[in-house]
């Protein structure tokens, strides 16, 4: 599976962005769940959102739930992020990953393994 996110930038606080992850390969099938994650400068990569194949089953960190949306069209092979209300803490690169297996719940989208990984996409919220 290759990722590609894009659709980062500057943005004043208060505003929103939308972040798209374009998936390709044969391993992106109907048993591949795609998560967000962010990385901000000195911190560890946290997942922010997943969602499984269907778009039935989906994860949001505390920090986002109902700000951000996950949502993806297996049509285009692509998954995307509404961020709403950013804040200046959400300032990080944001990465899409890939990840194959079942999915139960919003728990195994944040526990199971992402093993593709896209190349970050940076956003900047400032104050």
């Amino acid at each position: 599976v290759q990722l590609q996110a894009f659709g980062g930038g500057l943005v004043q606080a208060g505003g929103s962005l939308r972040l798209s992850c374009a998936a390709s390969g044969s391993a992106f099938n109907r048993y591949t769940s795609v998560g967000w994650f962010r990385q901000a400068p000195g911190e560890e990569r946290d997942l922010v959102a997943a969602i499984s194949w269907s778009g039935g089953i989906t994860y949001y960190a505390d920090s986002v739930k109902g700000r951000f949306t996950i949502s993806r069209d297996n049509a285009k092979n692509t998954v995307y992020l509404q961020m709403n209300s950013l804040k200046p803490e959400d300032t990080a690169v944001y990465y899409c990953a890939a990840g194959v297996g079942g999915v139960y719940s919003g728990s195994s989208l944040r526990t199971m393994g992402y093993n593709y990984w896209g190349q970050g996409t940076q956003v900047t919220v400032s104050s």
